[in-house]
């Protein structure tokens, strides 16, 4: 192969007017992050793997479980058995896709306090969250940094992508400027999701990503993608930057400055509560805590399984927990501060 030329895998693509030889090396040095490795995560993460994207970032907080292999692509059902965390297991799929991709994968929370840290140095941050706190920080952050990302969100059978580019179009904020009130929030858990709709939706988000990347911005869709596979419904709706929006044009940044959420996060589809890491920063000595802990159903080296008051505890090194069996954020709170502490 000649220097400084497109490998093999990615010829076919290179062809493509729309990226080209010179694209397609660009490709090869960018460097992305896809936070969240769920229904929009994997996919976008698999799809940006392929394309030859040089150096991925990928996080994500949870733990695989057998309802993820409905949409969830990159995983398998040994992955499941395992209780691998989400970006162990995309790790590993990943490189089976391809072997000199650069991953840097991280089983954490996206929070203030590690932000800086997770994504330093990214071009572009993919969103594959499933809760509007994540994704109003990562809009503070990449707004505050000129940094583009890509949101999206799937339920039911339908779903949403937009491109944010900082100055150019509008933020999340221009279009929805506080998250939705839980009531008016419907998750997998309660409306389901089918796996065409958040494929459409990761599909679009890699193909927005893509273009960002390969030095095609004038091509990024400029407004609100929406896809709706079961009914027949695809169209752009288009949104304008808000002049007086409290993130682009004013300035605030309480996401970021952590002073909205507090750590405790309902997990979509899981009637689970997730605790944040303490703010000790502090990274936990798992063998030492799986030997004082009640009812220790498995450990490793990312994690302690265990049983208390019947509910399954899923505790990981940097201090989080998730709490099974319930959506209740003060009884999840209790159970972490008498078994984990306070």
């Amino acid at each position: 192969m000649e220097p400084n030329a497109p490998r093999p895998r990615h010829s076919r693509q290179a062809r493509f007017s729309g990226i080209g030889r010179d694209g397609q090396l660009r490709i090869a040095q960018a460097r992305v992050a896809v936070v969240g490795l769920g229904a929009l995560g994997s996919v976008s993460a698999e799809i940006l793997a392929r394309a030859g994207i040089g150096h991925l970032t990928i996080i994500d907080r949870d733990v695989l479980e057998e309802s993820n292999l409905q949409r969830q692509i990159l995983y398998s059902e040994r992955d499941v058995a395992e209780r691998l965390p989400k970006a162990e297991a995309a790790r590993r799929a990943l490189l089976e896709i391809d072997h000199e991709i650069n991953i840097r994968a991280l089983v954490d929370d996206l929070t203030p306090r590690n932000i800086d840290r997770v994504l330093d140095n990214i071009q572009v941050v993919v969103d594959g969250t499933d809760n509007f706190i994540t994704r109003y920080l990562m809009n503070d952050w990449c707004v505050a940094k000129n940094i583009p990302w890509v949101y999206g969100a799937a339920v039911s059978s339908a779903g949403f992508a937009m491109t944010c580019i900082p100055g150019t179009t509008p933020c999340l904020r221009c279009v929805f400027p506080e998250p939705p009130p839980p009531e008016d929030s419907p998750n997998c858990e309660t409306a389901g999701i089918i796996a065409s709709a958040s494929g459409m939706v990761a599909m679009a988000q890699a193909a927005e990503t893509l273009k960002l990347v390969s030095g095609n911005i004038q091509s990024v869709a400029r407004g609100l993608l929406h896809f709706d596979p079961w009914n027949g419904m695809y169209k752009l709706m288009r949104v304008e930057r808000d002049p007086a929006c409290p993130c682009c044009a004013r300035g605030e940044r309480p996401w970021l400055r952590g002073e909205r959420g507090d750590g405790t996060v309902s997990l979509c589809g899981r009637n689970s509560i997730q605790i944040g890491a303490p703010e000790s920063g502090l990274a936990l000595r798992l063998e030492a805590m799986a030997a004082r802990l009640p009812d220790v159903a498995r450990k490793s080296a990312f994690l302690v399984e265990f049983t208390a008051e019947d509910h399954l505890i899923t505790l990981f090194a940097d201090g989080r927990a998730i709490v099974a069996g319930t959506s209740d954020p003060a009884l999840a709170r209790t159970l972490y501060a008498r078994y984990i502490g306070a």
